[in-house]
């Protein structure tokens, strides 16, 4: 007996917010890439240990297909990330993504050629921390939620991501260790921070975070982060708020 199997249940696909870090490859160096990413997993083992990232070859100029491409991906496994994809680029870079089996990811593209184009959704790791500092003078007042923010209720928990596309996100509650929030706007926490915050994720330099219990794995405005191993001692538990002052981020007590 023929029986006709009903196969409209096997999957669900669906497309969303992901956070995916970024390796811009600057020189075709294999053992210099393994060393600096192992470096950033001792450093935030929670944030880069087995985070998945796309590798932008795009500072590399003629790069032959000569096994140079293999051996960088082989270094960022050994560090301890998960390479998926290749940045789009030129169609050496094309080519070299389908030998490896590997997708092209354009998105990033966008997120080192602002001027081409809309900047790229926020990658869980940016590429180049940016220092602390303490401001010299008073900060700047609280920005008030723009009109139409996005609202959470609630505790993000572990390993939960709330994405507030084109607008500021309020947070009415805890931001778990392993969490994300993520804004083209401000960040509004009240509540603790945990987790990590990234503001201004489409490249608005004048976004703002505010939080009333900091505790943060990683806050970022516009990609200039900051990864914490131990909270300054005058910030931690405090309301405060972060914001950039040119290419630093600053982070100081309201």
């Amino acid at each position: 007996m023929n029986v006709k199997m009903d196969t409209s249940d096997a999957c669900d696909l669906r497309f969303g917010q992901v956070g995916i870090a970024c390796v811009r490859v600057r020189r075709p160096d294999a053992a210099a890439l393994c060393d600096e990413l192992e470096r950033r997993v001792r450093s935030a083992p929670q944030l880069f240990s087995r985070a998945a990232v796309v590798l932008d070859l795009s500072h590399l100029l003629d790069l032959p297909d000569d096994g140079t491409v293999d051996a960088l991906l082989e270094a960022v496994r050994s560090a301890g990330m998960l390479p998926v994809g290749l940045a789009y680029g030129t169609s050496e870079t094309e080519a070299l993504a389908v030998r490896m089996g590997l997708p092209l990811i354009a998105k990033f593209r966008a997120a080192y050629e602002p001027e081409h184009g809309a900047v790229a959704p926020p990658a869980t790791a940016p590429a180049s921390p940016a220092p602390v500092r303490e401001p010299v003078h008073a900060p700047a007042p609280a920005v008030a939620a723009g009109p139409g923010a996005q609202y959470h209720e609630g505790t993000v928990r572990s390993g939960q991501q709330v994405y507030a596309r084109d607008r500021d996100l309020i947070v009415t509650g805890a931001i778990a260790n392993g969490a994300e929030v993520i804004a083209d706007g401000h960040i509004h926490v009240y509540g603790g921070l945990r987790g990590r915050a990234m503001a201004g994720a489409q490249g608005d330099e004048t976004a703002r975070i505010y939080v009333s219990d900091f505790r943060a794995e990683l806050v970022a405005i516009a990609g200039h982060y900051r990864v914490f191993e131990q909270i300054p001692k005058d910030l931690e538990g405090q309301s405060v708020q972060c914001w950039l002052d040119g290419e630093k981020l600053m982070i100081a007590r309201l």
